[in-house]
């Protein structure tokens, strides 16, 4: 079983596929100034809930992709199911590849998924630049660490995990200012990870004689130790608002 699979299994009740809530969605689109009308597209937009959320509050228009088949296929049955489904496109495919209109939406989204570029969030920043008007932002979900000695054990495992810092310098790298943060709490975090952790055992309970059973357990003992192992001390995450820089 792939990971992609696992993920399928452990994220089958989750609205939003990462540590953060509805009520801080609403509030980043808020300070996005979304508005009826805008035009946002959602790179890894998994289940929809992003997109959904400002569709039903904000009245945006726009594009999801994401590359997981039953993602895709319950994002479009949320959005049929709210009425917002003329408003919102979901597309089944490589969002890194998307051959999206250059300078086409209002907003460029990626929570929590910039490991679709290879270079990860540094890459992903300066293609997500290409699809925003002039005075657009973006909207990245990131984990980070949260403190500044992390164990050698674990960072190795990690590389693609950086210091707040160090985004913080790959933005302006890229021509952006942080105009905003919206960061995960604790509680976020552990409401995110129990909801995979349920997720799996649901699913374990509902296929006792499955024969990939003992990679479903594995995956779930390992996901349970290292967040109670180093995650939950040494892992932040949080909604970064850039603003494209303006020349003076």
């Amino acid at each position: 079983m792939n990971f992609l699979d696992l993920k399928d299994i452990s994220e089958r009740d989750m609205e939003l596929l990462n540590p953060t809530s509805p009520e801080k969605i609403i509030a980043v689109g808020r300070v996005l100034g979304l508005r009826e009308g805008a035009r946002v597209i959602d790179f890894g937009c998994g289940v929809g809930g992003v997109l959904a959320l400002w569709a039903q509050h904000f009245g945006v228009a726009g594009t999801g992709i994401d590359l997981r088949p039953l993602a895709c296929e319950r994002a479009r049955q949320r959005l049929a199911e709210r009425g917002l489904a003329g408003r919102i496109q979901i597309v089944c495919g490589d969002a890194a590849a998307y051959p999206f209109e250059p300078g086409a939406f209002d907003v460029a989204a990626c929570i929590g998924a910039t490991f679709i570029w290879e270079g990860g969030f540094h890459a992903a920043l300066g293609r997500m630049k290409e699809a925003i008007r002039p005075g657009g932002r973006l909207a990245v979900g990131e984990a980070y660490w949260h403190r500044s000695h992390v164990p050698p054990d674990y960072s190795r495992g990690e590389t693609s995990v950086h210091t707040e810092s160090e985004l913080l310098t790959m933005a302006r790298e890229n021509g952006f200012d942080l105009e905003y943060v919206v960061r995960a709490s604790q509680d976020d975090w552990d409401h995110y990870e129990s909801e995979n952790w349920r997720g799996l055992l649901r699913w374990l309970d509902e296929n006792p004689a499955h024969l990939e059973r003992d990679e479903v357990i594995r995956h779930l003992h390992h996901s349970q130790n290292e967040y109670t192992r180093f995650a939950r001390e040494y892992f932040g995450w949080a909604i970064y608002i850039l603003k494209p820089r303006q020349s003076l």
